[in-house]
């Protein structure tokens, strides 16, 4: 059991809201098409000239607000992101400029919609090994590759940051463990083909769309209802918990009607499930910290709570963690 605590959270989304009606014009849906399909009924864009980092570090500034620690306290800064600044360098760099955070070690996780658990557990190995605090943020800006024109894709995402602030203290939420998995031969459900060394991006590329993110729904959907209740109901058998001691389930906020799907599967009598998406959209690495924000602000969490934390999306990937608050 890791000593290493969430001290506090924090959010942020940009200003524009953006309803289905406006999302789906160019992809010939309306609100009621969205809605039934997804359970959301608007995202937030962010404004040009808003970047990924520049979403984090508001995040951020947030989470340590809360955790009562300054920005020269901070050690470590994992930044989860598949929508970076630019290919290099990494966005925490940004990060770490912009909060005057000097000193801390800082670098990019890309684990898409699963990478703030993944960010999670390597700040949590840090930090047990070397001390101090760090920042795990998630932040996604996917307005800025999505085809308008792809109803399949384009009604799903919102931009967004979320932030932890983790570090050793007698106070704070406990993260008693966590687990991740990555399934490569399923890579190809989830992509955007150019842009790297694979396929540079080039006027052909963007010419053909291939700049675009891409999706195959159904496996994806598919992937999430067989593979995600099993891989939850054994990490919580080696977490040494039973479905009935868990309170709280915060997902990664994909769509609505599948999250529905899931939270039945996994059998949690005692549990609420949190979700942010009727107003935020899938705000992709940002959703998990995010939709764990809004309910802490709420007062949704009470000391002794378990809360399973579960994510998955591109690679194909899946994560969990397991907070007592």
């Amino acid at each position: 059991m890791s000593d290493v605590r969430i001290l506090g959270t924090g959010a942020y989304v940009p200003d524009r809201i953006v309803t289905n009606d406006e999302v789906g014009a160019a992809a010939g849906v309306d609100d009621a098409w969205i809605t039934a399909k997804t359970a959301m009924k608007q995202r937030r864009w962010a404004a040009p000239g808003q970047a990924t980092s520049d979403l984090a570090a508001n995040a951020a500034q947030a989470a340590l607000e809360a955790a009562g620690i300054g920005a020269e306290s901070v050690s470590v800064i994992v930044v989860a992101t598949s929508t970076p600044d630019r290919p290099q360098p990494p966005t925490a760099v940004y990060v770490q400029q912009r909060l005057g955070a000097i000193g801390a070690a800082a670098f990019d996780v890309n684990a898409v919609c699963s990478g703030p658990v993944f960010a999670l557990s390597a700040a949590e190995g840090i930090l047990a090994r070397r001390g101090g605090h760090a920042l795990v943020i998630g932040a996604d800006v996917y307005s800025r590759i999505l085809n308008p024109a792809d109803r399949k894709t384009v009604v799903l995402f919102g931009d967004g940051a979320g932030a932890m602030v983790l570090g050793p203290a007698p106070h704070g939420a406990r993260v008693r463990h966590t687990q991740l998995h990555t399934f490569g031969e399923m890579s190809h459900l989830i992509a955007v083909p150019a842009g790297g060394s694979r396929q540079p991006a080039d006027e052909d590329s963007v010419t053909a769309g291939a700049h675009y993110f891409t999706m195959i729904g159904r496996e994806v959907r598919r992937f999430v209802n067989d593979y995600l209740p099993p891989l939850a109901k054994q990490f919580l058998h080696e977490a040494g918990v039973v479905p009935d001691d868990i309170r709280h389930f915060v997902p990664h906020q994909a769509n609505g009607v599948l999250l529905d799907d899931v939270f039945a599967a996994l059998a949690l009598p005692r549990a609420r499930m949190h979700q942010t998406l009727q107003h935020y959209a899938n705000t992709g690495a940002a959703s998990i910290p995010l939709t764990l924000d809004t309910a802490a602000r709420q007062g949704a969490f009470h000391s002794g709570d378990l809360i399973l934390i579960a994510g998955f999306g591109g690679g194909m990937a899946a994560g969990f963690a397991l907070i007592e608050w």
